[in-house]
């Protein structure tokens, strides 16, 4: 691989501080919350869909506008981040690989994100592009960014959604991270299987693999293959 290019949520950072402030900012226990975003992620459905089974009525931007002139918005700092972060972007750099990060996100994210100082050739979001992950215009401009032919340039990320289906779509080789709800949840499904080029269980396993494997063993001897029809049930896909 000439480039990667990994997404941002449950990818790099970690979403339990998300969760937990939403929790705060509505009145709930953070378990509550919790376990309402396990029961969308499950059915295959936008975990922001917890939000609105707690309050029916709530624009969610609106309300993340309204948390933000209170003085509560988003917050990122070094704990934030999954702890294999840094040191497997920084062997991939030292390997000659471009390092891209690019996922859905805020304005005020890509911020607080480059202000971490990661070891990345680029760091941006999906509201600095003005399209958010599925759209295929957010993976046309991983493309642009990637400075490599598709074949050669790996999207990872942990949502078959968001990440696996339509970076596979647009021609980018895939890897399937097993990490956070959507990761663990959909993980077994043949969709995803077959859908991904690797399968790993940390972003250190991305560090000096042969490319002409046909896939990354992810520690139960399952591999990827093929790229089937798409999951129908997940986000409506």
């Amino acid at each position: 691989m000439e480039t990667i290019v990994l997404g941002i949520g449950e990818t790099l950072v970690r979403d339990d501080r998300h969760w937990a402030s939403w929790a705060n900012w509505l009145g709930v226990p953070a378990h509550t919350l919790s376990a309402l975003v396990g029961a969308a992620v499950a059915q295959g459905r936008d975990a922001t869909d917890a939000l609105r089974v707690l309050r029916p009525d709530m624009d969610v931007d609106e309300a993340y506008l309204a948390r933000a002139a209170a003085g509560r918005g988003e917050h990122l700092d070094e704990s934030d981040l999954y702890p294999d972060v840094r040191p497997a972007l920084a062997e991939l750099r030292a390997a000659g690989v471009r390092v891209v990060v690019a996922g859905n996100g805020t304005v005020r994210a890509g911020e607080l994100l480059r202000a971490l100082d990661l070891p990345a050739d680029l760091v941006v979001t999906s509201d600095e592009w003005g399209v958010r992950k599925p759209d295929p215009a957010f993976f046309a401009r991983v493309v642009e960014v990637a400075e490599a032919e598709p074949s050669a340039t790996l999207y990872v990320g942990d949502h078959p959604a968001d990440d696996l289906f339509p970076a596979a779509a647009a021609g980018l080789r895939t890897a399937h991270l097993r990490r956070g709800a959507y990761g663990h949840w959909w993980a077994e499904h043949p969709d995803v299987v077959g859908a991904a080029d690797f399968r790993v269980n940390a972003l250190t396993e991305l560090v000096g693999f042969d490319p002409a494997r046909p896939a990354l063993e992810d520690g139960s001897g399952a591999v990827g293959g093929g790229r089937p029809a798409r999951v129908s049930y997940l986000r409506g896909l």
